[in-house]
This record gives C-alpha cells, structure tokens and sequence, in this order.
C-alpha cells in the first residue's frame, strides 16, 4: 500500500520555487498565445494530435504524420495502422476528459474509467487481479509493484479528492499536478493505458487550475525524450522519497515545453494570416474563412472535407484544392488510394517542433 497524499515531505523549497517562477511565467504566455488563434477548433485539433502522437511513442507506438492524419476522419478501420488508430483513440480520450472538465468543473472516477476506455476500447476497469508488476523490458528484472487490487478504489478516491479539491493543500498548482501524476502512476490503477491516460490528466489539470484554458501543454514529447530519467526519478520518489528531484524534473518539462508550444502556436497563427493574404490576392472568387479553417483544422484535407465544410459541389471544392497546390501553398499526396492536399506551412511548423532540444 502506497501513502495517501498529501506527502509530508517540504515541496516548496527554494530550488523548487526558483523553478516554479520560469514554468509559470512560460505557461501564461501559452495561455495568452492561444487566445490570438481566431478558430480554438484548429489549435487544438492540431496540437492534441501532436501531443498524442507523442504520448503514444512513449509507449512504442510510433506512427508518421502521413497514416496519423490521412486516417483522422476515416471511418474505414482497414485503413488504419495499429499504431495512428492508438494515436487516434488517444486523441479522443483527452477530448473525452476535455468535455466532462469544462462541464463540471471536476472529474468523477467514471470520467478516468471512461478516458482510459477510450483509450484501451476496452471496458476492463481498474485492475481486479493481483501479480501486476512492472519489469524492465531489457533485463526482465522487476521495478516496481504497484498495490494490490483491494487498494485501488481507496486510492482512486484519495486521488481524485486532491485533483478536485484546491482547498486540501496549500500548494502551487504546477507542484500539486507533478505530485498528483506520480500517484497516478503509483497507483496503476488498470491493466494496460496508465501512462498515457495519466499524461491526459496531467494537461486536464492544468486546465483545471485556469492555467491553460486548451489542452494544449506539449508534455509528452519532453517525458519521451528524457524517457529513461523521468522513469529513474518516479522510482526514486518511491524508494527515497526524491521529491524535490522529481518536482524539478516536471517543473523544467513545463517550462520547456510551454515554450514550444508558444513558437508552434504563433507560427501556426502566422501562417493562417499569410495564407489568408495569399488566397484573398490570388483567388478571391472562392476565398472565405470557412476555407481558410478547413486548411489549418485538417493538415492533410481532402474534397470531401472542403466540400462539406464550404457547402459547395465536389467538383467545385477539387478546382479549389488543385490551384492551392498548384500555387504552391498545398501539396497533393496519395495515400491508401485517396487524394490528401496537405498544408506545407502547417506541416513545416510541426517538424521544426520535433527538431527543438527538450533533452535535460
């Protein structure tokens, strides 16, 4: 049986405060930025995607850009690799807990039943069987045992009593969200998903606490390439009680990553202004706002979403798609035998992101 939180160690020591300042200030910033985006639709479209394709390679489930978003829309699961319907479902469950947030204003147990189901697509629940270890894939070694089954529902309910109750810990928000995501995975509360549904409540939390008002925090992306540290640091707070190490280590990612999430979202915000200009000078005969949000919602559309999105005739959306590409602000792909018009300022913006050193 793992400690109940609160823990009694000092959370708020001066290295940690030091930290706290440039993570917070980072954020704000990600928060304002992400109110200059005319259409929220498109940032978070793009950006949640972005973080679940992270989240999932944490995992091994690696997936391209190309089968993630040419399969997006597609109700054909042939069409799908394993790997983009993973990305896929995780996208769905962080909206899944998105919804239920902004609703309620907290999350009951059912909400993270229901977005580790969407996740899973399975109905397992909380572990019911005990022998749960976790083991080093290389030397086959045990790392960790998580509690027994018959402890799960007392520590769910510990935790969620402390993500939706401020009053309890007098705590900045950013050191409560790095506490509240080690007991998550602590916990392990189910036989498969606790990574990526506790990196889902991670960015909830945030919202939560009026930090972000998007699920927009680029986290994931930092855990996976400090992979290796952050798992050595979850199992130093349990084996030494490292908080501060572990609080750092969280505070840095946020600050990190808020930043880049700050470059991607102005780049994205400059690149919607540029196209605008371009299709109202070159094409003002069928330029419009509704074509310029189908553009940057789908970073690989297709005519058939255009012509939904502008009302218009498949043919009349197909001439749109093939003089922007022909003018150079598209590129027109094949894939699974289907035609994908995909945003080259767009597409240029998430590979920059991938080549930023978030490496600590």
């Amino acid at each position: 049986m793992i400690p109940l939180l609160p823990p009694s160690e000092d959370l708020q020591t001066k290295a940690i405060l030091l930290k706290l300042v440039n993570a917070k200030s980072n954020l704000s910033l990600l928060k304002g930025l992400s109110h200059t985006i005319p259409n929220q639709r498109v940032l978070v479209n793009t950006l949640v995607l972005q973080e679940a394709k992270d989240s999932s390679e944490i995992e091994n489930i690696i997936t391209t850009y190309d089968d993630m978003f040419a399969t997006q829309e597609s109700n054909d699961a042939q069409s799908f690799t394993v790997a983009a319907k993973e990305v896929r479902y995780y996208k769905e469950a962080l909206l899944t807990g998105y919804d239920a947030l902004k609703r309620r204003g907290f999350l009951f147990r059912n909400d993270i039943l229901a977005i580790q189901e969407t996740l899973q697509h399975n109905q397992a629940g909380f572990r019911k069987l005990p022998g749960t270890a976790l083991v080093n894939d290389r030397t086959g070694e045990t790392v960790y045992t998580p509690p027994d089954p018959q402890h799960i529902d007392s520590l769910m309910d510990n935790f969620l009593l402390f993500f939706n109750d401020t009053s309890l810990w007098n705590l900045d928000p950013l050191i409560k969200m790095a506490v509240l995501h080690h007991q998550f995975e602590s916990i392990h509360p189910f036989y498969d998903g606790n990574g990526r549904t506790g990196r889902i409540l991670n960015v909830l939390y945030l919202v939560k606490e009026g930090l972000l008002d998007y699920p927009i925090l680029y986290l994931s992306r930092f855990i996976n390439v400090n992979k290796g540290h952050y798992y050595a640091l979850l199992q130093s707070v349990r084996d030494q009680n490292s908080w501060e190490e572990w609080i750092l280590f969280i505070l840095e990612g946020v600050a990190r990553t808020a930043l880049t999430s700050c470059t991607m979202v102005s780049q994205i915000r400059n690149a919607m202004q540029e196209y605008k200009n371009e299709i109202r000078t070159h094409f003002p005969k069928f330029y419009s706002q509704d074509l310029i949000n189908n553009l940057f919602y789908y970073p690989y559309t297709k005519i058939s979403y255009l012509a939904n999105d502008l009302s218009t005739s498949y043919q009349t959306a197909r001439k749109y798609l093939e003089l922007l590409s022909e003018h150079g602000l598209l590129e027109k792909r094949s894939i699974w035998r289907s035609s994908y018009y995909i945003n080259k300022a767009l597409m240029a913006t998430l590979h920059d992101a991938e080549r930023d050193v978030l490496r600590v």
